[in-house]
């Protein structure tokens, strides 16, 4: 199982690719000095595997290394990410954590 994940900045959202076939998807909205991770969806075939939490893991990581903004977790899957990785909390918009 060949995993590839992507920043679609003009899309607004984040893909992970398994065997070149979409199996996850972050959507998300700039809010000014915040990101809101509005939505996640896995495609049946590859659920129950973790693959939404390591595309929220990607999608983190990568407005931390380059956006350097602060995250509002409106979808509640990335919410309880939040709440299993406390250790990224200071990542949270202040406002909403």
């Amino acid at each position: 199982m060949e995993k590839q994940f992507a920043h679609e900045p003009d899309a607004h959202r984040f893909v992970l690719l398994v065997d070149g076939r979409i199996a996850s998807v972050l959507d998300y909205r700039v809010l000014g000095d915040a990101v809101s991770f509005h939505r996640t969806f896995t495609n049946p075939p590859y659920r129950g595997a973790g693959l939404a939490g390591e595309l929220v893991a990607f999608a983190v990581d990568d407005v931390e290394r380059t956006a350097k903004l602060k995250i509002v977790p409106s979808c509640w899957y990335v919410g309880e990410w939040f709440d299993r990785h406390p250790d990224r909390a200071h990542l949270l918009d202040p406002r909403v954590a």
